[in-house]
Parts: C-alpha cells; structure tokens; sequence
C-alpha cells in the first residue's frame, strides 16, 4: 500500500470544540452559495471561513484567518503525531442506519504511473488552478481526499472497532443528519500495526481528484524549490480519509444528469431517438421508476423523466456496437459511459464542453430534485441513474481509464473541520 503516516493534527480547542455541529462544513465543491451564507451565519469558527471564504481574495483570507486563529487558540495543532480515526453514521434512502468507518493520515503522494494511489474519474484545470492557489497560501490541507483500499478480510474495521470502543470522541458533531466522531490514535505500536494490515493493498480515490492532483503539484514546486529536499518534508504527503470499500457502511449513490438550453429540443423526437437503440417502458411513477432500476439487470438502462412521462429505458445492443468511437474494455459496461456517448452525445448533440461548462447539463443528488427540476421548466428531460458498484470503480482505476466526471457520490461527505494538516515543520 501506499505509505501512510501520522500527522500532528489541528483540531478545535476545547473552548469551541463543544459546539463542534457549527464549526464542520462539506468540501469547497458540494458548498452552493446559499450553503456558504447559511454556514458563515452558524459561527464565526465555521471552517467554511478556511475551506471556502467569501472575501473576495479567498486564499489570503484563509491564509490569515488560519494564523489568527491558532494564535487564538480556536484551533491548537497536536504535539504528537497520530492518526484520527472518524466513524459516519447516517440513515439510507431507505431508512436504514449505517456507519462508515475510516480514518485521517497523512498519505505519501504518488505519480499516476505508479499505480499505488488510482484514480476513476477524470479532473478539470479550473478547480485545481483554485486548490493550488489555496496550498501556496495557506501551507495546509483544509480538507483530506477520500481514498478507499480493499480489505476483504475486514480486519482493518475490526482494529478501528476495537480501538474507538470505549473511549470518548475528540470531535462529534452533526451535519445535515449525519454524525461524524473523530478520536486520536497516537500509540506508535497502534499506528503500526493498522499500517501493517494495509501493507500490500492500493488506494483508490473516491472523492478529491482535483485535491490530489493539486497535491502532486504543490509538492513538484516545493520539491524545485528547496535544495535540501529529502522526501519526509509534509509536502510530500497529503491528508487522506481511508475506509474499506468492503466497509458495510460504505455507500455509493448516482448522480442524476439535468438536461437543459438545448434550442431545438424535441420530446417526441428525442423519445424516437430512444426506441431505435433501447427497449422503452412508460412507467406510472417515482415507484416504478425505483423498480424499474433496481430490477434493470446487465445492460445500462436509465429512467427518462419528461414534462408528462416517465419512461424506462434499456439498451438492446452490445454498448461496444453503439459507441461513437472505440471504448477501452472496463468502461463499455458503465452506464453513465453509454449515456454521455450515446445519449448526451449522439442523441441529443450535447459537446463534451458543454458539459464540462454545464452549459446544457447539470447534476442532481437527488431523484426528487430530477422530478422537480423537470417539473418546473428548469430541465428539459432528467435522467436517473443507477449507482455505479465499488466493484466498477476499483475495475476502472485498475485499468488506467476514467470515467466521465461526477460518475460516482460517495455518501456522505467526508467534513471538512473534523482536522486540518500543517504543509510545514516536521513530518
């Protein structure tokens, strides 16, 4: 596996750490703007002041505020390293209780070409020219990267279990009906020993691709800059939560695709569209959707949601005979892979910059917001996703392929608070 280290974390101070459900936030990139109002207005420590300021020079805002408050001591940094394992636990969509177990360290930063920390889905310059400019300024990790490793054994949970059982949190806070609880793992024999069992496995970003790439490149300027570069300086390392993909807690969910701006659309043509290359249903409703995906078998299929109608969708052919363009192998079978070529593309002309602008797609979490969106004129069609298997993800990063961007929402997010990492001192 690829090396993981502790760190001297920065956490809370006791003085505001007891109302911790108003300091955490998501990442910068699940932060909307009436988010960030709504966080700023909890507290004047909410991390969104770090991970995503409203000033207009964000980066020296959060530069600045980072120094005075640990000055304040509103933030204190560990005097020993350790590592911080932090358990979610939240209900599913279908009301279930689950908890997913992981931990913060400090994770050596590796090229793609040696293939010990693998990627899956493609990233974009314009949120990693962004993180850059937040490394160079602030010498922090705001936020950690989610990495998953195969443990099929699941003895890293039991150790996680065994470890947390009986001792008091250092964080436990709640966001948006999630409860995330952090405590610090500071025994070197501990640290060891979980690093032992994660000996000979890779990591598999779920989440963080332009965090990680970003890290990379913070880390190749440092190096250029510093005469004495060894390879231990923290730059070298970025902070990782790490959990099992076998890890009963861990869900995956889709992320739905909102059509919209096309000037020419055409509901009854693009429905033809449909019929020459899927076998198509008109469904009742939201429940026969559900069913429809959940019973959708093999072949990628989608639930098309317009004005009026409901359909179900699935593929007759081959995805290989009707791709625009040869495929590598791991990704013919992906949904959201057919329907960017297929769909998007070739049936409703939409360029991949487009959707790389949004220009004339956006996304949705959730299928009451692909029903709403379209139910408003706010959509022109919505498509329902099934959600992509851990199995897919691990198939695809192994490759060297990529998916198409926002394939996978690994739920919920890892929070931004739980604890920062010094860029600078020691290791």
């Amino acid at each position: 596996m690829p090396e993981i280290v502790p760190f001297k974390g920065i956490v809370y101070g006791p003085d505001v750490a007891s109302e911790a459900s108003k300091l955490i936030c998501p990442p910068y990139d699940a932060i909307s703007a009436d988010l960030q109002r709504a966080l700023y207005e909890s507290s004047d420590y909410n991390a969104v002041r770090l991970e995503l300021p409203a000033e207009a020079d964000r980066y020296a805002a959060a530069a600045a505020r980072l120094h005075e408050w640990l000055a304040a001591s509103v933030l204190v940094q560990d005097d020993e390293p350790a590592l911080y394992p932090c358990f979610q636990t939240f209900e599913d969509e279908q009301g279930v209780s689950r908890t997913r177990k992981g931990l913060f360290a400090a994770l050596r930063l590796y090229e793609p070409s040696e293939q010990k920390v693998l990627p899956h889905e493609r990233t974009l310059s314009g949120p990693k020219a962004d993180r850059l400019k937040m490394f160079r300024e602030t010498k922090a990790n705001l936020s950690s990267i989610f990495g998953l490793y195969a443990d099929q054994s699941q003895r890293t949970d039991k150790l996680l279990y065994e470890f947390v059982e009986g001792r008091e949190p250092v964080l436990d806070a709640e966001f948006d009906g999630v409860r995330s609880r952090m405590w610090r793992m500071s025994d070197p024999a501990l640290i060891a020993r979980f690093a032992a069992k994660l000996d000979a496995l890779k990591v598999y970003i779920a989440d963080g691709h332009h965090r990680y790439e970003t890290g990379l490149a913070y880390r190749n300027e440092r190096a250029a800059a510093n005469p004495g570069h060894t390879g231990r300086e923290p730059y070298n390392y970025i902070m990782a939560y790490l959990s099992n993909i076998y890890d009963e807690g861990l869900l995956i969910l889709p992320i739905h695709r909102l059509v919209h701006g096309l000037e020419s659309f055409d509901p009854e043509a693009f429905i033809a569209s449909l019929d020459r290359a899927f076998t198509v249903w008109e469904l009742p409703g939201r429940g026969a959707l559900d069913e429809f995906l959940a019973t959708g078998g093999q072949q990628p299929c989608y639930g098309i949601v317009l004005p009026e109608m409901v359909l179900g969708v699935s593929l007759d052919a081959k995805p290989s005979e009707v791709l625009s363009g040869p495929v590598p192998e791991a990704l013919q079978g992906l949904d959201v892979v057919v329907l960017h070529d297929l769909v998007l593309g070739q049936m409703l002309g939409i360029e991949a910059e487009a959707v790389e602008k949004e220009s004339n797609l956006t996304y949705a979490n959730r299928m009451d917001e692909v029903f709403d969106a379209v139910a408003s004129g706010k959509a022109q069609v919505g498509i329902v996703l099934r959600p992509t298997g851990a199995e897919q993800v691990m198939s695809v990063s192994q490759s060297g392929e990529a998916m198409p961007q926002k394939s996978t929402w690994f739920y919920p997010k890892v929070m931004t608070g739980m604890v920062f990492r010094s860029l600078e001192g020691d290791a």
